[in-house]
């Protein structure tokens, strides 16, 4: 594999893809600065030998416009202060006249309709900024962007130190066993397909979050106004059947999905008609410590119930802090669980954290992402 540590950018122009696609608070002020914090050892190991580092990176959902609050003005704040260096931030992303400065940030590249629609012209305006090329966007690798598979079309290029890394960590094939994964969130249509691939490899797959209604409702029970996918009935069924599979036998239901909602744990037998199933239930997080204590790798993905209110958020969070002191290869596979963890503190508990949450799962699937193909790895 192509990687910085094989790859020379001594003197050279070099053309550096990150991911800075930070969340912003409501102030306007940037509320988690990880995936910044995970791109410096990338950026360092260039700054010693290249003769610019241009740095760029799409943030948020402009859909080819120029928004002015995702703009990466704070980007290059926060930047300036982790790396403690100055860093140019232009107004653009081509058509320019870059600075003659060591570090440059670029615009917004999704400010541009080239960059999501993977155009030829565009890709190569960005690849006349470098000589060489360098992709440390774990989390848009699985995204056919101009910036991602579009360049290495124009200049040679690698992987940097944070996309070895996921790729180090996110593959499975020879895991330690036990191996348990746990997977939640709401949608089993998107999560299933990781779990078909996962399924070979592991021990147990301990489920949470909105996807356990279709196994309680193909099982006949009542689920209430929880949500389910209909066309998730099959599979669903297919699941039910193999005992690997952890399905919680309790829950924690509210009379609706608000922060002063009367909520109660059941069985899944005793789920209300018209209450909504938010978190799986006390016995069940038991349930889950007792397979996960013997674990000696484990992966995580996506929340165990309604994540966005904290009544809910307790069996994420007592798993959370459990992971944190058995003593196991601990993968996190991106989104809300990451939250979860930062929340907690807890970040350097775990062996590895993933900047990419749908990358994450994309790889674990299919190895060959898009942006790895391009650069031919």
């Amino acid at each position: 594999m192509k990687t910085l540590n094989n790859f020379d950018v001594s003197k050279k122009k070099v053309l550096l893809r990150v991911d800075y696609n930070v969340p912003f608070d409501n102030k306007g002020e940037i509320a988690d600065d990880y995936r910044i914090k995970n791109s410096l050892p990338t950026i360092k190991h260039i700054l010693k030998s290249c003769e610019q580092l241009i740095i760029m990176s799409h943030l948020g959902r402009p859909k080819g416009q120029v928004v002015e609050e995702l703009r990466l003005d704070k980007v290059a704040v926060r930047l300036m202060k982790l790396l403690g260096k100055n860093v140019a931030k232009v107004n653009d992303c081509v058509d320019i006249v870059l600075p003659d400065e060591k570090i440059v940030l670029l615009e917004n590249l999704r400010f541009r309709r080239g960059e999501k629609e993977n155009d030829r012209m565009f890709a190569k305006k960005l690849a006349s900024h470098g000589d060489v090329y360098v992709n440390d966007a774990f989390g848009t690798c699985h995204r056919e962007h101009a910036s991602m598979v579009g360049i290495p079309k124009y200049l040679p290029g690698c992987v940097g130190f944070l996309v070895e890394k996921e790729i180090k960590f996110l593959n499975f094939d020879n895991a330690q066993r036990p191996f348990v994964v746990i997977m939640g969130g709401s949608k089993l249509s998107t999560k299933f397909p990781v779990m078909n691939k996962l399924l070979p490899l592991v021990d147990k797959i301990l489920l949470g979050g909105a996807m356990i209604f279709n196994f309680y409702k193909e099982q006949g029970l009542e689920i209430g106004n929880s949500l389910f996918e209909e066309e998730q009935m099959v599979t669903a069924r297919l699941l039910l059947n193999n005992e690997k599979i952890v399905v919680p036998t309790d829950v924690v239901v509210a009379d609706e999905i608000d922060e002063k909602a009367k909520f109660k744990t059941v069985t899944c037998e005793k789920i209300p008609k018209d209450w909504f199933g938010l978190d799986i239930g006390s016995e069940s997080v038991d349930e889950f410590k007792k397979i996960l204590k013997k674990a000696k790798t484990v992966f995580w993905n996506g929340p165990l119930g309604y994540f966005e209110i904290d009544e809910f958020a307790k069996s994420t969070f007592e798993i959370a802090d459990f992971l944190s002191k058995i003593e196991a290869k601990t993968v996190i596979g991106g989104g809300d669980s990451v939250s979860a963890i930062r929340k907690l503190k807890l970040e350097n508990k775990f062996t590895h954290i993933s900047t990419g949450g749908g990358a994450a799962l994309a790889y674990i699937k299919n190895k060959n992402l898009p942006a790895f193909e391009a650069l031919e790895l």
